[in-house]
């Protein structure tokens, strides 16, 4: 089974940075995508960014255009995202999650790890 562990969330103040990473196992196919959902308090999730590994094919909601990055290890399957110049709007549970490409549903999602951004 897919197995996802998360890291780099923590407490940052606005215009900050933070780096989350997620490496993946339990798979061998080459082809997969690896990508960043975030649910804040009271909100419903929201997609963030997926990195499709097969092509590096890369895809970012408007609100975070030009200040997320999403990267990706192929060799070590893992994907990070940096996040800078952070807001307040940012806090929430970020969600490592598992697609066959970055236009699929979910396919496991690992546990969260909360950032938290002070204004």
């Amino acid at each position: 089974e897919v197995q996802l562990v998360e890291s780099g969330g923590g407490n940052v103040q606005a215009g900050g940075s933070l780096t989350l990473s997620c490496a993946a196992s339990g798979f061998t196919f080459d082809e997969y995508a690896l990508g960043w959902f975030r649910q804040a308090p009271g909100k419903e999730r929201q997609g963030v960014a997926c990195i499709d590994a097969t092509y590096g094919s890369t895809y970012y909601a408007d609100d975070v255009k030009g200040r997320f990055t999403i990267s990706n290890d192929n060799a070590k399957r893992m994907v990070r995202l940096q996040m800078n110049r952070l807001k307040p709007e940012d806090t929430a549970v970020y969600y490592c999650v598992f697609r066959g490409d970055c236009y699929s549903d979910a396919h496991t999602w690992g546990q969260g790890t909360a950032v938290a951004v002070a204004a």
